[in-house]
């Protein structure tokens, strides 16, 4: 009889989840995506109430999860997040602040830095040391952007954030590899959420948007789920250092 392939599992029962940017919008899609398939998740983000509002819902639909109120640009609160190791790490926490290049601030420059890599750099660093010390394989995702990999319309500091996001995870993915610990990136095109409302609302952007997605349709929360349950999965354990393209084709021309 012949032997067949078995179908790797989904499940994440067993599992603990940290997901950080948690309190809405993609963040917390991924959050739940995670806490239905069986994983325990801890939920970050820095707006405590809006976030507990959230975990509250999800509790309520006999999931395990918990809040955690965590500033992402303080170190010394990343590593006190580690005090036992997550199997699985996802960062949906961000900055834009979007200006023409030659009408750039330093100080937004340097904010956007900050968040975007400086504590995604040290978010990884200090899961992967957690890992490493239990001698535990794991998955760290990061919520990047399609702007990671092409350029935009008033968004140089964006996009140059996001380039060192998927150059910092090649990197990492490098080094923790014989670890099993996988590193990659989720690139999503314009994703309709609260924080996203102002530019569909803007007929320019939009129409700029429009002809570029090739796909009749902008991006929805649930389109970034399925690419996070996937990444943080045994189904995906072969990759590492690598993107996942929610871009509606963007980036294939």
């Amino acid at each position: 009889m012949t032997q067949l392939p078995k179908t790797p599992s989904f499940d994440l029962t067993g599992k603990r989840a940290l997901v950080t940017g948690a309190s809405s919008g993609i963040g917390l899609g991924c959050a739940v995506a995670l806490a239905e398939a069986g994983a325990h998740v801890v939920c970050a983000a820095r707006r405590l109430d809006v976030l507990q509002a959230s975990v509250d819902a999800m509790a309520a639909q006999g999931w395990s999860v918990e809040a955690l109120g965590l500033d992402q640009s303080d170190l010394g609160a990343i590593d006190a997040a580690f005090d036992r190791p997550f199997d699985i790490v996802l960062n949906s926490a961000g900055l834009a602040r979007h200006s023409a290049a030659i009408d750039t601030q330093p100080d937004d420059f340097d904010a956007v830095m900050d968040l975007n890599v400086r504590g995604a750099y040290f978010l990884s660093a200090a899961a992967a040391r957690a890992l490493m010390a239990a001698q535990k394989p794991g998955s760290i995702i990061h919520i990047s952007s399609q702007m990671g990999h092409v350029g935009g319309i008033d968004r140089a500091v964006y996009c140059a954030s996001k380039h060192a996001v998927q150059g910092m995870v090649k990197a990492m993915a490098v080094e923790w590899g014989k670890a099993g610990i996988r590193i990659n990136t989720i690139c999503p095109t314009f994703i309709r959420t609260p924080l996203t409302e102002a530019t569909f609302n803007n007929p320019e952007r939009l129409a700029w948007i429009m002809d570029k997605i090739k796909l009749p349709r902008v991006g929805e929360v649930a389109d970034i789920m399925g690419a996070a349950l996937f990444l943080a999965s045994d189904a995906s354990a072969m990759v590492t250092g690598t993107s996942m393209m929610i871009d509606g084709g963007w980036t294939a021309d």
